[in-house]
């Protein structure tokens, strides 16, 4: 979302369109392999699932301690500037590559989607239910953030309202964190 937002107030929403397509398909990939993956070791490994979780919950609270000590710092474009266009397949790998290498990503498709899959009912169908519906909004969100991104520019200049920011991101991780561990 933060790259949408960045590219969205540095390349435009129509360019930032050409990175959420490389997003989209990067983040159906890790939640294919996310649900494919962990209901196989859900099945055969169920202590290895548990220890995964609590695993995977210590990285999200120790991703919030890291976002509640960051000092606020974004790249804004300076004003009157005239930004660097990227080429599309640049934006296009770099919101696929962004979202494949995301940590965060794998942890939150792992901990979160099996328990949406029904082993009474045919799997490939109710993968292709959730993957797009998670795309959708995945896609939405994204637009809010590009087209939402010059707005905010100006608001972001200052640097204590991005560590607002962070630290508003840093409770929902160590919520996020929390409800893993009691699910």
């Amino acid at each position: 979302m933060t790259l949408a937002m960045t590219l969205g107030m540095s390349q435009g929403v129509r360019r930032t369109l050409w990175m959420m397509w490389g997003e989209m398909l990067g983040v159906a990939l890790v939640a294919i392999l996310a649900v494919c993956g962990v209901a196989a070791i859900m099945l055969q490994f169920p202590t290895l699932f548990q220890w995964f979780k609590l695993v995977g919950a210590a990285y999200l609270a120790w991703i919030g301690w890291q976002m509640w000590r960051a000092k606020g710092k974004l790249a804004l474009p300076q004003p009157g500037a005239l930004p660097a266009r990227l080429a599309r397949r640049t934006l296009f790998s770099q919101g696929f590559i962004t979202a494949v290498s995301n940590p965060k990503g794998w942890a939150f498709h792992m901990a979160l989607l099996p328990p949406f899959i029904d082993s009474q009912l045919a799997f490939w169908p109710q993968l292709l239910v959730l993957v797009t519906v998670i795309l959708l909004l995945e896609f939405g969100s994204m637009l809010l953030y590009a087209s939402g991104g010059k707005a905010l520019a100006l608001f972001f200049s200052k640097t204590n309202r991005v560590q607002y920011l962070n630290r508003i991101g840093a409770s929902l991780m160590f919520g996020v964190a929390l409800w893993m561990l009691l699910g």
